[in-house]
């Protein structure tokens, strides 16, 4: 019997002496090298009591060992749970305690505190830091061969914990097939070969910087320049010798704004790819004229890993995210019966597919909730399907605005507003009013140096919706609330501005 992930991902790079990983540091790590430390660090996993099944939970810095950890746990048949290191020690406290885990793996500057968490579950606690740290160091002396544990395609590599802007974070169980099937299917659709050199700023604590980049390059074999986070003259530098960026719109509109981002600079480029959070129509086009590169927008989320793309080959249409993956099926449906809707019309989006997670932990009544009895998980975004197939996105169903009765899409609004000079983005949403029930408020972030005109904001409003869907008020911010991958958090609007 066979690890399906590590198999498929790792095993194949024991004797690859290619340049994996490029850190800052300018040291560079081979596959060979890495699947070596992966076996070392299996060795203290195993050590440390973690069993096939048992969670090991991993908030740490972004280190290779970081990554080596992920596939360790994968080998040693475990199931590797990060979290953001953003986390406070209230909210790891819930992932603890829910979770469960054997091993909690943290930054050393946090070990005292987070030993007492973790003695709540019994859990033992290592830590990694750029000296290694103890468990780095630990796995110095141990053997650079495993015997891989076997795990078949509906076990669990992986639990994701979701935001949890709504109510309580719910644990996204990803089975090796959830995860394998998923980076498959992307390496073959984008290309990707040994040939690439990949700019990887991302977290990985996420789908995106985990799943998304990372299995494609073990899959792929691709070089990875590994940079700690985004850092604007690193990836400047970066860029002429690299084919292949996967960011969030953030990190494209960082670099529109530098001078030194030109088309002569990306001339070894073969692919810029954006997800986790929108990417504004003006965004694309800046882009393209600046570089001739058209930006690749897909969409995915934790439960499904990625849903959809847009085309290697073909169209990259602004504004979309393209159309459903090879063996994934999407559907737009009424969000209040549940009955399938005609191109054309806004809907929940529902997807089924090997990619889609297998429940939520701990949860069975969530988990009935969502996935409905023929497979199909209902994401929570509203969404229209082209004629030809081509989605788009329109925004989360918790951020449908219903005034008077009529419901109103924030997306709708935004761009409109977004055409209005001065405007460098906006995110409208609700809050209560005794009437009717919501109130739609836009908030307005300027361009730098510049002031919007709210007249004109209102004008555009008029000449291009309806009544009831005008924004009653403008707020002007700075800039907009974002969690670490870039996407507006409507909740803390609502919530500072419902009064």
């Amino acid at each position: 019997m066979t690890n399906t992930l590590y198999d498929a991902l790792i095993a194949p790079h024991a004797d690859n002496e290619a340049v994996f990983l490029e850190c800052d540091d300018s040291t560079r790590l081979t596959y060979a090298r890495f699947v070596r430390r992966a076996a070392q660090l299996a060795h203290v996993l195993t050590e440390a009591g973690v069993s096939p099944g048992d969670r090991v939970l991993v908030q740490a810095p972004k280190l290779s060992d970081t990554i080596a950890l992920y596939a360790a746990t994968l080998q040693a048949g475990a199931v590797y749970l990060p979290l953001n290191t953003a986390y406070t020690q209230a909210e790891l406290a819930y992932f603890v305690e829910d979770a469960a885990p054997t091993l909690v793996v943290c930054d050393a500057q946090e070990e005292d505190a987070i030993a007492e968490i973790a003695a709540r579950v019994s859990a033992k606690v290592l830590t990694l830091a750029g000296d290694g740290g103890s468990l780095g160091r630990a796995a110095d002396g141990q053997f650079e061969t495993f015997e891989t544990v076997a795990r078949a395609p509906d076990d669990l590599a992986a639990l994701l914990y979701t935001s949890g802007t709504t109510g309580r974070s719910k644990g996204a169980m990803l089975s090796h097939k959830n995860l394998l099937s998923n980076a498959e299917v992307l390496t073959e659709l984008w290309q990707i070969t040994a040939r690439d050199r990949l700019i990887h700023a991302l977290p990985i604590f996420h789908t995106h910087g985990l799943f998304v980049a990372l299995n494609t390059a073990f899959l792929s074999g691709a070089e990875v320049r590994f940079m700690a986070g985004f850092n604007l003259d690193a990836i400047i530098d970066a860029l002429p010798d690299a084919t292949l960026m996967m960011g969030v719109p953030t990190f494209y509109t960082r670099l529109l704004d530098d001078l030194r981002f030109t088309r002569d600079l990306t001339r070894s480029m073969r692919l810029f790819i954006s997800g986790s959070a929108p990417l504004l129509a003006e965004t694309h086009q800046a882009f393209e004229a600046r570089t001739g590169h058209r930006i690749l927008e897909r969409y995915g989320m934790t439960e499904t890993n990625m849903i959809t793309s847009n085309p290697y080959d073909g169209a990259r249409v602004a504004g979309t995210v393209g159309y459903p993956l090879p063996g994934t099926e999407l559907r737009i449906t009424d969000p209040e019966t549940g009955a399938l809707l005609d191109k054309g019309e806004i809907g929940m989006i529902e997807t089924r597919g090997d990619n889609v997670f297998q429940g939520y932990w701990n949860m069975p009544e969530k988990t009935a909730e969502e996935l409905r009895e023929d497979g199909f998980f209902l994401t929570g975004d509203l969404g229209i399907e082209a004629e030809d197939g081509r989605v788009s996105i329109v925004g989360r169903a918790k951020d449908l605005i219903i005034s008077g009765g009529y419901n109103i899409y924030p997306k709708e609004i935004e761009d409109v507003l977004n055409d209005v000079d001065a405007v460098a983005e906006s995110a409208v949403f609700g809050v209560p009013h005794k009437d009717f029930g919501e109130s739609v408020i836009a908030a307005i972030v300027p361009m730098p140096g510049k002031t919007p005109d709210i007249e004109a904001l209102k004008a555009a409003a008029q000449d291009a919706l309806a009544r009831f869907k005008h924004p009653r008020d403008y707020v002007v911010l700075d800039a907009l609330p974002r969690n670490t991958m870039g996407k507006v958090q409507k909740n803390i609007l609502r919530q500072t501005y419902g009064s």
